[in-house]
């Protein structure tokens, strides 16, 4: 049956001594006391059965079997060392992120080649899911979650507001005199399923209006509704923070100006353990900025809270 090995923590304390020629240097290195290495290499001493250390009154100096055995622990913490530093290396140099499918599509993948150029050493990796991410049971280092920035055990950055408003290719309202906001059901709905509809009418002074029987011709998401919409196929509700060259351009238009909101908001999230870590800090403080530049995409004056 082969021997254990020793108490780690004394070998820690000897590969530094050894390495130091010194009790005084290797407690600076390892944070101890210089009575706390002292003690360290007499409990390894004693388990090995012979000294390892000659002591004199100001420096201590390796015995023969010191000598032979320091040269195999410290070959042994180097290469400890450099499989952390390989792992470090590594998880610093991919940054995984979950987020939605139209936030990924319409706002951060246009904008991720400036964050690539500040820092190319790290690599991006995007994974689009609806689902609640366990970031403890996960590999994933941040996320970008819609709601209203109560999570615990996460960092949360506010990054803008879920606030939505009605859509439509120019070339869809050609004929069609729109006066009040009950007019757009002169027009195709995309998504009349959706509640928000409800929330929207609501907030123009619409109090009841019925959606039931038109096609529910629900297509998920508003990367998708944007793209049915400039194609002409109905009017759509989204987010203009996600379409703002479409509305600029005015491959998009707003048949009405009213916006409503909710109380929810895109959020960055991480978590809270991992706060200071350096490829997160990068791209929470670029992420931030960038938030910071579309000053373009202020609210009108007519938003109004949904079910305000």
């Amino acid at each position: 049956m082969p021997s254990k090995l020793p108490p780690m923590s004394a070998v820690r304390v000897f590969e530094a001594a050894a390495r130091h020629q010194s009790f005084t240097r290797a407690a600076e290195e390892l944070g101890m006391t210089q009575a706390a290495v002292s003690y360290q290499i007499k409990v390894l001493e004693d388990r090995i059965g012979t000294p390892l250390f000659i002591r004199q009154p100001r420096q201590v100096s390796l015995t023969a079997k010191g000598r032979q055995l320091a040269p195999a622990v410290s070959e042994a913490f180097e290469a400890l060392r450099s499989a952390f530093a390989s792992l470090e290396d590594g998880v610093q140099s991919v940054l995984s992120i979950t987020t939605l499918s139209t936030f990924a599509s319409n706002w951060l993948v246009p904008r991720l080649g400036r964050f690539q150029q500040l820092y190319p050493s790290i690599a991006v990796q995007i994974s689009v899911s609806t689902d609640i991410v366990e970031f403890g049971q996960s590999e994933y280092d941040i996320g970008i979650r819609s709601g209203t920035g109560d999570w615990p055990g996460l960092e949360t950055h506010a990054l803008f507001p879920n606030h939505f408003m009605p859509v439509c290719s120019p070339e869809l309202l050609k004929g069609i005199e729109l006066r009040e906001p009950l007019d757009i059901l002169k027009l195709p709905l995309i998504s009349p399923s959706d509640p928000w509809w409800h929330d929207w009418f609501a907030a123009a002074g619409v109090k009841k209006v019925d959606l039931s029987r038109r096609p529910d011709n629900s297509l998920g998401v508003q990367q998708f509704e944007g793209m049915a919409a400039i194609a002409g196929q109905g009017v759509a509700l989204i987010n203009p923070f996600f379409f703002p060259e479409d509305l600029a351009s005015g491959r998009l238009v707003k048949p009405f100006d009213v916006m409503a909101l909710t109380d929810r908001s895109y959020w960055l999230v991480y978590p809270k353990v991992r706060r200071r870590s350096a490829k997160i800090e990068a791209f929470r403080d670029w992420v931030l900025s960038e938030v910071a530049l579309d000053t373009d995409r202020a609210l009108p004056a007519s938003a109004v809270k949904a079910g305000a």
